[in-house]
């Protein structure tokens, strides 16, 4: 009897080790994992089928719910802001792409906060199996084993994990946060500084180094008053939305 509860438990350890292993989420700076699916669009491959845009992978617990309707929503209405990025979407559940294509259908005729109907141009992947889901970790086991948690992830044009984030099922997400991000990390990455907290688009950026020496300065004295210090190692370079 001690054996075979032994060997139970053992067996009990490695089942769970495995679904460990199936369900890692993706790190900052790694490669996007890559799926085929189907999808209200048809079979797409994620994230190669996007091209060259930057993608955001949006996952959701369960269609015809009222706060994954809420998102979709201001997704749909953020389209043209996603659009001006270069910025693709795509949402994912466990849910087959049949009830996907009935909840866009009766998406697309409410008016949601007296904005008129509103078109779903993203794509909606049914993962009926989880397979993709615990590519990206996005199904938390103490939660639940079969439908997702609210996860959001910022690929690159490269195909990197930018940014990683996670909701509570209870939670909806705040979509101008992840407009704010995606502007964020392009920022970051065209003019090479950082952002402080709770920068927004036009706000003055900070700069990883002393931004000028003695010589350049005696050269070219304006540039003083590109940057400004309020501490140690807090140089802010001042940004010029006319420029």
């Amino acid at each position: 009897m001690k054996k075979l509860m032994l060997t139970l438990l053992a067996c009990t350890l490695i089942t769970g080790m495995v679904l460990a292993e199936g369900n890692r989420i993706p790190l900052i700076g790694s490669k996007a994992p890559s799926f085929t699916a189907n999808s209200t669009h048809g079979e797409l491959k994620f994230p190669n089928d996007f091209g060259k845009s930057w993608k955001i992978l949006f996952s959701h617990p369960a269609d015809f719910t009222p706060v994954c309707s809420s998102e979709l929503l201001e997704l749909a209405n953020l389209q043209p802001t996603f659009d001006k990025l270069g910025v693709k979407i795509a949402i994912i559940s466990t849910d087959n792409v049949d009830v996907h294509k009935m909840w866009e259908s009766h998406l697309e005729e409410l008016n949601y906060k007296n904005r008129g109907t509103q078109n779903i141009e993203f794509p909606l992947f049914e993962d009926i199996d989880g397979k993709a889901s615990r590519m990206y970790g996005m199904l938390h086991e103490p939660v639940s084993t079969s439908k997702d948690i609210r996860g959001v992830f910022i690929i690159d044009d490269q195909n990197i994990v930018r940014s990683i984030n996670f909701y509570p099922m209870q939670v909806g997400r705040n979509m101008e946060e992840i407009v704010r991000i995606v502007e964020a990390l392009k920022t970051t990455d065209e003019a090479k500084v950082l952002t402080p907290a709770n920068w927004e688009k036009g706000d003055d950026v900070m700069v990883p180094f002393f931004p000028y020496t003695k010589a350049q300065l005696a050269e070219n004295p304006g540039i003083e008053k590109e940057y400004y210090n309020v501490g140690d190692r807090m140089w802010f370079k001042v940004v010029d939305e006319k420029k």
